[in-house]
């Protein structure tokens, strides 16, 4: 909990160190200032307990952890390597899976698989991947999600990495899937970040299963970002997420985010509260979603 609210982090990458690319390593190191990510680690693999004890130090409730099978770009971070974390204190941590259709074939029973681990929410990264969120084949997996009410996340926006594919970053490319799977809940992640934000804000605001993860987002930039939108509205299809280990710290943004003057009751729903609501399989109580 941070200043009475309660913080769930729904962005967190937490990969074995030796299966990523030099780029990956450089981000986390540029972008988390002085946040000693490392201090986490004990050699190339993440101390469950270091890490458990961050959060808890950072006023972090639960966080939501990725994997990401993207070899052209990032690495591989497999989610059987996150999986200690999330078994080491399932109250706070929780796995997110990940499919990338270029290697997982059939990928509808590796999506079986990561959930029957714990996963509560898929995301894809087509920027890093090299696919089109939109292609029919990837159909199944959303199908799959609706019919559990496991949630979608989709990166959206550029990427820095050699080896991404930015066109494919595109929140316009999820609109037949959006208008298809009326049931499946979509989360864009980083907000449209570069020059889509006006689109994923519309269909935020357009769509009742849309939702923007603010990974990434300096949070005294949101107003500039959303500056043709009500940010007070917006604000409630609105996920705090990190992006962690790139960010300078979990309170430190979450203390910028009560700077920007929301309603509390949006703020609560920004910071724990929507997130509550659409990742069902959390095992998190449900209580307490308030400003004490």
């Amino acid at each position: 909990m941070i200043d009475g609210y309660t913080v769930i982090d729904t962005h967190v990458h937490l990969p074995v160190r030796s299966t990523l690319k030099p780029a990956w390593l450089a981000w986390a190191d540029e972008f988390s200032r002085d946040n000693d990510w490392r201090a986490v680690y004990s050699g190339d693999h993440p101390d469950p307990a270091a890490f458990c004890a961050h959060l808890a130090a950072e006023g972090v409730d639960h966080a939501l952890l990725f994997c990401e099978y993207s070899p052209r770009a990032t690495g591989i971070q497999s989610i059987d390597d996150v999986l200690p974390v999330a078994r080491f204190d399932p109250a706070r941590c929780s796995l997110v899976a990940n499919i990338n259709p270029h290697l997982h074939f059939p990928p509808l029973e590796e999506l079986d698989r990561q959930l029957g681990l714990g996963a509560v929410a898929l995301k894809i990264h087509p920027v890093h991947g090299g696919f089109d969120p939109g292609a029919k084949e990837l159909y199944p997996l959303y199908e799959r999600c609706a019919e559990l009410g496991v949630p979608m996340i989709v990166h959206s926006g550029v990427s820095s990495f050699p080896g991404a594919q930015s066109s494919y970053g595109n929140p316009e490319l999820l609109l037949d899937v959006i208008d298809y799977f009326t049931e499946l809940n979509v989360v864009i992640a980083h907000g449209g970040r570069g020059w889509w934000y006006d689109a994923a804000a519309f269909l935020a605001q357009a769509k009742p299963t849309v939702w923007l993860d603010l990974a990434g987002l300096p949070p005294k930039r949101l107003p500039e970002y959303y500056a043709r939108f009500d940010l007070g509205r917006l604000a409630r299809k609105m996920i705090f997420g990190t992006d962690w280990p790139g960010v300078p710290g979990v309170r430190r943004n979450v203390q910028a985010l009560i700077g920007l003057g929301l309603p509390p009751d949006t703020l609560t729903g920004v910071l724990a509260g929507n997130a509550r609501k659409i990742f069902t399989r959390l095992n998190f109580p449900m209580t307490g979603d308030h400003r004490d």
